[in-house]
């Protein structure tokens, strides 16, 4: 049963542009909600003025988005709802708006006191989790150490083992190309970072098999050889992702004391406002919340 947290006059603007028949319900609360076919119940923060331009930067915007997450935290929380689906968010307006947050993952993290979560993407062909996502190339390759490759990687078999896989194949990245051709490429980023990680898996009984040339790992997961591939750094494994299915992906925020996905894509300044947007990813992200919710505990490792 979803509802909206944002603004309930802004959502009215966007039903007229697509000549949506949707009435908007403006509530305070989600005990508030009907729930009926042909109504948008929407907790109204009533943040955004009126006639304020849709595709351009604002400082406003950005504070609304934090607001309205920070509400849905507050209410995941509490229990009232149970899961959060959230829409693209513009890190320049987030920053403008006075929150300096790389962006949904890392607020989120902030907001729940959570140390420490993966961003995993999902699609039909392919799911990946990620050891850094947004830093630089040279800031990622000097973060990641083999304590958080482990933890990473215990996160992807944590997540699909409580979703049902018993015994999940987990393929593991190597930074450099090649995955370092036994050091004939790069500094031995892999025997240092990555090796004693997915040893450590291994250890644990766990099907695990890496450090792999990311290029051949990527197309033997679109065939079917592994159920999750954990990338090393955001362009690595958002890339393949897009490729193979941006329409139907699907971001889980794994590690979170509460459910959390969104689209894999981002605010098409562009064309916001001009009724063109593609629905289709926020549709799956929202059915992947419904079908998470239930299972609360399949996003928080143990």
């Amino acid at each position: 049963r979803p509802l909206v947290i944002g603004d309930a006059r802004r959502l009215r603007e966007a039903g007229r542009i697509v000549n949506s028949k949707l009435e908007v319900n403006a509530i305070n609360h989600p005990s508030e909600a009907q729930f009926r076919l042909g109504i948008a119940d929407c907790i109204d923060l009533n943040l955004i003025p009126e006639g304020l331009p849709w595709g351009q930067l604002s400082p406003i915007c950005g504070e609304a988005a934090y607001q309205y997450l920070a509400r849905a935290v507050e209410l995941a929380q509490a229990g009232e709802i149970d899961a959060i689906c959230t829409a693209p968010l513009n890190k320049e307006a987030l920053h403008a708006g006075g929150h300096r947050f790389p962006g949904h993952t890392e607020m989120l993290a902030h907001l729940t006191g959570t140390p420490e979560v993966s961003m995993m993407l999902s699609t039909p062909k392919l799911k990946v989790i990620h050891v850094t996502t947004h830093i630089g190339l040279i800031d990622a390759v000097a973060k990641i150490e083999p304590g958080l490759v482990e933890r990473t990687i215990a996160r992807a078999h944590d997540v699909l083992t409580r979703a049902g896989i018993a015994r999940p194949r987990i393929g593991v990245c190597g930074i450099n190309p090649h995955a370092g051709e036994h050091g004939l490429f790069g500094h031995g980023e892999e025997e240092t970072k990555i090796e004693p990680a997915v040893r450590a898996c291994q250890g644990r009984g766990w099907d695990v098999q890496g450090p792999l040339p990311a290029d051949t790992l990527f197309f033997r997961a679109g065939r079917g050889d592994f159920d999750i591939v954990v990338a090393m750094y955001h362009d690595q494994g958002h890339g393949p992702v897009k490729v193979l299915g941006i329409e139907a992906g699907v971001n889980i925020t794994v590690g979170l004391p509460v459910i959390r996905t969104s689209v894999d894509h981002g605010t098409a300044f562009d064309i916001a406002g001009t009724g063109k947007a593609d629905e289709r990813s926020l549709l799956v992200a929202l059915q992947q919340a419904a079908e998470l919710a239930p299972k609360k505990a399949a996003a928080t490792p143990r």
